[in-house]
């Protein structure tokens, strides 16, 4: 591409702030998703589902599941290097990416950050390499963007805990081998590592989605399901747990929505009316330098982000 063309991936060249194995991470999951997901994403997206053994498989052989974490089988690249992969991910669908959200940022973040030695010696490993796919159980039916009005509610028999309720709107919840849960106790809010195969678990499949339809969704049916006392994460009490887990989560959407964007303006400047270039009538001309100017101001938001974040810097982190 020569020096007066511009580039529908970056018009602005924002990719020359991003360091060797920046770029390179960038490269490794645009050709895997070019190869692998492109040409299939729109029969998953008609059927409302996803190959996910298949995916995680791919994923963890790239490093993808857990990128941003250190130790136990994680990558330990730099957030940036996370939010690259986010959004070229999100650049093929919203769904893929928030596959790698979930299983990264959501449930290991969870387990990495709040969860005791042994949950972490336990999980992560299989985790990161796409041998054990996790869920995060937080939303419920009456509590979306609500958490701390969540009925689900774990309670001591003897030094077991014993929890009930459902969670909704959970991705990977009928693929996950494992479900982080948030529960209501006697000492506040709590959360547990729940092996899908206890006894009393359910994950129901949601189905006819308008959205997100490229993904696995599921209601979680909690009933009287029996954990031991080293389930229950040893620490943290109350929405601060949780809430550390979305801020996660929340960061790669950051660099989701840019890829998404971006894949929005290739599409409009491949597509042709009246026998020209769409992109040729002036008028979408106006809109188009409108939408790529957005599009490049998403990108040095997430760039900027991203650094604070690498160095410690971000605002909710103080």
């Amino acid at each position: 591409m020569s020096a007066s063309t511009p580039n529908p991936h970056d018009f602005l060249d924002l990719d020359d702030e991003l360091s060797g194995e920046e770029r390179d991470i960038r490269d490794a999951v645009r050709a895997f998703a070019a190869e692998q997901l492109t040409p299939y994403v729109a029969d998953w997206y008609e059927t409302g589902s996803l190959p996910a053994a298949e995916l995680a498989k791919g994923f963890g052989g790239l490093g993808l599941l857990g990128m941003h974490l250190e130790g136990y089988g994680c990558a330990g690249t730099s957030a940036v290097a996370y939010g690259i992969a986010c959004r070229e991910l999100e650049a093929v669908d919203s769904g893929l990416r928030s596959f790698v959200s979930v299983q990264g940022s959501l449930a290991m973040f969870a387990i990495h950050r709040w969860g005791s030695e042994e949950q972490r010696r336990e999980w992560l490993p299989r985790m990161a390499a796409g041998q054990a796919l996790g869920c995060f159980g937080l939303t419920e039916p009456d509590a979306g963007s609500d958490p701390g009005s969540m009925r689900t509610h774990a309670v001591r028999d003897g030094a077991d805990w014993v929890l009930n309720g459902t969670k909704m709107w959970i991705t990977n919840g009928t693929v996950a081998d494992v479900a982080v849960v948030w529960a209501r106790t006697d000492e506040g809010i709590r959360g547990f590592v729940v092996p899908t195969d206890t006894p009393g678990f359910t994950a129901n499949e949601v189905k006819h989605k308008l959205s997100l339809r490229a993904s696995l969704t599921a209601e979680l049916v909690l009933d009287g399901v029996r954990l031991p006392a080293d389930a229950a994460f040893p620490e943290v009490r109350g929405l601060r747990g949780p809430l550390s887990c979305l801020n996660e989560a929340r960061y790669g959407i950051l660099f989701g929505v840019v890829g998404a964007a971006r894949s929005c303006y290739q599409a409009t400047l491949n597509r042709e009316q009246f026998g020209k270039s769409l992109a040729g009538f002036q008028l979408t001309q106006r809109k188009l330098a409108d939408l790529v100017v957005e599009v490049n101001r998403a990108g040095l938001v997430a760039l900027r982000i991203g650094r604070l974040k690498d160095a410690g810097k971000l605002h909710h982190n103080r």
